[in-house]
């Protein structure tokens, strides 16, 4: 009734109230009234997209009601408080019976928050959520509200997923509409809300398409509204990315969610990487790997067995690195191809580490080592189609480029962990125990690690030879004598 009475007076009104435009920076969230070509934040060009709103916003009542129907409360009276007073428990966290999602969620799913998974259409995205859901259907009241599945495509995949029976808890909704979802909500008393996407989902007090900025963002902030006022209800949203590779939305609705997850990967590979970009009740530098089957995700524990291969022996090119993503050690393997230049300029294409790093790499070796590969193609690759950042990879790119150049082949049982500077010295990286037990473990016998990092280890309490570097050059004489 009360939803039905905001209706009529919305529409009463909505004819008084006059539009606004407002120009927002799809990069950065930025806003101003008049359209600039260059956006005053973030520098970019062409960026700022226009969207009407409403300088009364009359037809908000509905969401109001929407949100008091489904359960939040309404006008809390707020006062100020002494920092004393204020009560910082820490609320138990949400197990998702799943430990690489827990682990870059910080430990678990804290009630009342509002997650984003992004990730490129196909990735796994709806795949992930749904099996985690699953997992949990007997536990919690689960409603799953899909604006791009029908309720059939749902049941097949949840069958393929599904290994602990028929899930009973768990709810499905075909909605896009706001509003409607937010009745739904209220009928049922949901634990957990997951919304598939945010950019099909749309209400009314916006006059514009799904998908568009200005029904992204009201959307978001009406559902986070009400995760932060429905006492404990968590929300996890799913979205797409642009072919920039950023989330779809844009920036304004990373700044309105509490966690962004990435998911990515390649899809011609098996690996799935999770990463957190943002999380306000944990670390963003943990890393979650899944390996892509025909019955869901399965959770990589050991990712060094499976991203290293066993018929390395031999071969030029390929050099292993020591890396480590949040607190996880594993070792990878950098793999280079040099030949001569075909065309008159040299090519430079890298894939899972960045080209503008690789470039420096090599005007280090051609300064400070006197290899000349300036008319020579490079070709890098990070196998298993990762993108690692960890600067401790650069000594390991040096290598496998030397390797390749000189078709002189790195010994199986060695691995390397060093930051390479522009002066050509080997700088200490972090957590060089951790890289070298991981090393360790999986049977390599000498391990090349910067001088600076020895001080304060004891190279008897470990199997491997620890051999230090101080420069580049030092590294070319370890490896190819």
């Amino acid at each position: 009734m009360i939803l039905a009475n905001a209706r009529t007076v919305t529409l009463s009104m909505n004819k008084m109230a006059k539009d606004k435009t407002v120009y927002v920076c799809d990069h950065c969230g930025q806003e101003s009234t008049k359209w600039l070509g260059k956006c005053p934040s973030c520098g970019q060009w062409g960026t700022m997209k226009e969207f009407h709103v409403q300088s009364e916003k009359p037809s908000s009542a509905v969401v109001r009601a929407a949100m008091q129907a489904a359960g939040a409360e309404g006008k809390r009276k707020n006062r100020p408080q002494p920092v004393s007073e204020i009560r910082a428990n820490e609320e138990p966290r949400i197990d998702m019976m799943d430990g690489e999602l827990n682990r870059v969620l910080g430990g678990g799913l804290v009630p009342g928050s509002l997650v984003l998974l992004g990730g490129e259409p196909g990735i796994g995205k709806s795949t992930l959520v749904l099996q985690t859901v699953l997992r949990l259907q007997n536990q919690r009241k689960i409603l799953y509200v899909s604006g791009e599945e029908s309720a059939r495509q749902i049941k097949l995949r949840a069958d393929r997923l599904s290994s602990t029976g028929e899930p009973t808890s768990l709810l499905i909704l075909t909605e896009t509409s706001l509003e409607e979802i937010f009745r739904h909500i209220g009928e049922i008393q949901p634990d957990l809300v997951i919304v598939d996407s945010i950019q099909t989902i749309q209400t009314e007090t916006v006059d514009s398409s799904p998908g568009s900025l200005s029904q992204i963002r009201e959307c978001a902030a009406s559902l986070l509204k009400y995760a932060k006022t429905a006492g404990g209800v968590s929300i996890i949203l799913i979205g797409h990315i642009t072919k920039e590779g950023t989330l779809a939305g844009p920036k304004v609705l990373e700044h309105i969610v509490d966690t962004v997850l990435q998911f990515e990967g390649d899809q011609h590979y098996m690996y799935r990487i999770l990463r957190g970009i943002k999380n306000r009740f944990g670390s963003t530098s943990e890393l979650g790997i899944y390996e892509m089957r025909h019955d869901g995700l399965r959770q990589v524990t050991n990712p060094s067995e499976l991203l290293l291969s066993d018929n390395r022996e031999g071969l030029s090119g390929v050099a292993i690195a020591s890396a480590i993503e949040g607190v996880r050690p594993f070792l990878i393997e950098t793999q280079a191809l040099v030949s001569t230049a075909a065309y008159g300029t040299a090519q430079r294409s890298t894939i899972g580490f960045e080209g503008k790093r690789l470039n420096m790499l090599l005007a280090v070796l051609e300064k400070r080592v006197g290899f000349k590969l300036a008319q020579k193609d490079v070709f890098l690759n990070i196998a298993g189609g990762l993108k690692v950042t960890d600067p401790a990879l650069d000594l390991s790119v040096i290598a496998a480029v030397l390797s390749s150049n000189v078709d002189a082949p790195i010994e199986g049982n060695v691995c390397m962990a060093g930051e390479v500077g522009l002066s050509g010295e080997i700088r200490p990286v972090a957590r060089i125990e951790q890289r070298i037990a991981e090393a360790q473990k999986l049977g390599f016998k000498r391990m090349l690690i910067p001088a600076h990092n020895l001080k304060g280890i004891n190279p008897h309490d470990y199997k491997i030879e620890l051999v230090p570097i101080k420069k580049v050059s030092e590294a070319v004489r370890e490896l190819f004598g």
